[in-house]
């Protein structure tokens, strides 16, 4: 990395100045022609992602897994599940990415387990030493214990009646909760976190981690109970405990926190807090929900730039010297960034690699999902059908439950925009049959548009998004200023421009954004005087052929992104 001129030494991480890639295993590369995605097939693409330039691969769950969540219902945490392969294929990949200088972290799914877990399995039995090991409620058959509802859809509590009695489930009803006021679970999860440091990986992305603490008495919530499990009362001391046992193992451990605010979030970071590496938290994720959330029925809102330039900067502003940002957009759990936040049609390569450069550019660890680096796009349903994802049948069901939704039609605006499976499925590696991704039936069907956006396609144009995104990590890499600079937001009300620079001792960097498909005006005038000086600019990166020289007073081209040295 380049010096940061006479500022201060920063403290200095390699999970700070890492790229990571996520992989959802099932869709990235099958390699045995079962059509699903396997841990072979990830080790036969270990080159590509050496040659994108990635640093850390955060691995999705290949855990033993009935996979009624697709592998975040875990059975068993220290096998592999047969679909993805053996033990001997998770350490072969694990070599391969280590070789090439590539971490790899694994996802700890530790709020819940699969419903077939021996731990729930004994604890449905009341076996000694495991009665408690979940949350069990006697009562009624009849009645819930509480009005928690499922982020699926429905009452977040099951009746069993091997044991005759309430259990909860904050996701789907074969994914039990643990219950983390028995010291006993948290002992068992601190043995399996050990054990999978002791197998070389290089830390954990911690699944839905300010769940694990619910209050004892099972109170009811306003609507749906979410005040009452989200950063419940005893998180902090939780997570004191998954820290304790990382620690002296430079690991990265970086945590999934929905609602949750900055300054709880700061609390959980860095040395003054509990001390995780980062978290994602979703605020930004929300500005384009309806009222009700994301299957209100009357749609999702129209991105607002101004608003969510706003949420940003509440993070990037808020953690500053506090703690350290995750940056996304996209993941497995949310559709593709290009026709969310960008432009699918005709300017795809231009939003796309806008949105590369927001990515790369912020303050905090970037986080690029699989096939974002070639521009992929949602895909188009047409019945419920079509559907694999529980979150989005379970929407389905309760909106027709609720709301008298009769027909796919009713709610096809909603899946098509928010599913989950937009973002699974398989990964576009050529125009062959679907898209190289297998030999044999896809577990899902490809996008339609493999023929177009595929990665051999992208990777014989220089001017390809996969090229793009490849030169932005190199620059990111040899810069300082962007991985350790501090961010200041300009012209926070513009409607189209997005622009901010990053600081560091005397280097500053300038970022313009044109987050919109009509060209737009970067004025200096409505900027402090002293905020940039439009003398000895340079031209660090641009999304199209020649950015402007002066971005002051210029005019930027539908979703043209540029960075300066300024």
């Amino acid at each position: 990395m380049t010096s940061g001129g006479d500022a201060a030494d920063p403290d200095r991480s390699w999970w700070k100045e890492s790229v990571v890639y996520q992989i959802y295993p099932r869709s990235f590369n099958d390699f045995d022609g079962d059509g699903i995605g396997d841990l072979r097939g990830i080790t036969q693409k270990a080159d590509y992602l050496d040659e994108l330039g990635i640093d850390v691969v955060w691995l999705c769950p290949v855990y033993d897994s009935p996979q009624e969540d697709n592998g975040y219902d875990i059975r068993d945490y220290r096998a592999i599940d047969p679909e993805f392969g053996t033990m001997a294929d998770w350490e072969a990949l694990r070599d391969a990415l280590h070789d090439r200088d590539v971490r790899l972290v694994m996802d700890l799914v530790v709020n819940h387990t699969s419903a077939e877990h021996e731990w729930f399995r004994r604890s449905r039995r009341e076996e000694a030493g495991y009665e408690d090991y979940y949350h069990w409620v006697e009562g009624s058959p009849d009645e819930p214990p509480n009005n928690w509802e499922s982020f699926f859809g429905g009452s977040a509590w099951s009746y069993d009646e091997t044991r005759g009695a309430w259990y909860l489930h904050l996701f789907h009803g074969n994914q039990p909760d643990l219950n983390w006021r028995n010291p006993r679970v948290r002992e068992s999860v601190t043995e399996l976190i050990r054990w999978w440091l002791d197998k070389d990986v290089d830390g954990f992305r911690m699944d839905a981690l300010n769940l694990l603490s619910k209050p004892a008495w099972y109170p009811d919530g306003d609507v749906v109970g979410e005040e009452q499990f989200f950063n419940g009362p005893r998180l902090e001391e939780y997570l004191s405990e998954i820290v304790e046992t990382t620690s002296g193992r430079d690991a990265m451990t970086v945590a999934e926190m929905s609602h949750t605010d900055v300054d709880t979030a700061a609390s959980y970071l860095g040395d003054d807090g509990v001390g995780l590496g980062m978290l994602f938290q979703s605020a930004h994720m929300e500005v384009d929900a309806g009222p009700d959330g994301i299957w209100d029925p009357s749609g999702p809102r129209e991105f607002d730039l101004p608003t969510f330039k706003r949420v940003m900067d509440r993070w990037q502003e808020g953690l500053r010297g506090r703690g350290w940002n995750a940056v996304f957009l996209g993941n497995h759990d949310q559709p593709r960034i290009v026709s969310r936040f960008g432009d699918d049609g005709e300017y795809r390569r231009e939003s796309a690699t806008l949105l590369a450069t927001f990515l790369l550019t912020l303050s905090g660890t970037p986080y690029v999902y699989q096939g974002d680096e070639i521009g992929m796009t949602n895909a188009a349903f047409e019945s419920l059908d079509e559907i694999d994802d529980v979150e989005t049948i379970g929407a389905v069901e309760a909106l027709t439950r609720r709301d008298g939704v009769d027909s796919f039609a009713d709610v096809a605006h909603l899946v098509n925009y928010w599913s989950r499976d937009h973002a699974r499925t398989p990964m576009q590696w050529s125009d062959e049959a679907h898209a190289g991704f297998t030999d044999g039936d896809p577990w899902f069907p490809v996008n339609d548009n493999y023929g177009e956006i595929n990665v051999e396609k992208e990777r014989s144009r220089e001017d390809s998004v996969w090229h793009y995104y490849r030169r932005l990590i190199e620059l990111r890499h040899d810069t300082d200023a962007l991985v350790y600079g501090e961010y200041d937001l300009l012209l926070p009300d513009h409607p189209s421009v997005y622009a901010y620079t990053r600081t560091l001792g005397g280097d500053r960097l300038l970022v313009v954004l044109n987050w919109s498909d009509a060209a737009a005006t970067f004025e200096p005038e409505a900027i402090e005087p002293e905020a940039i000086e439009p003398a000895d600019v340079e031209t660090l990166a641009g999304n199209y052929d020649e950015s402007p020289t002066d971005p002051m007073s210029s005019a930027f081209r539908p979703y043209e992104a540029a960075v300066y040295q300024i």
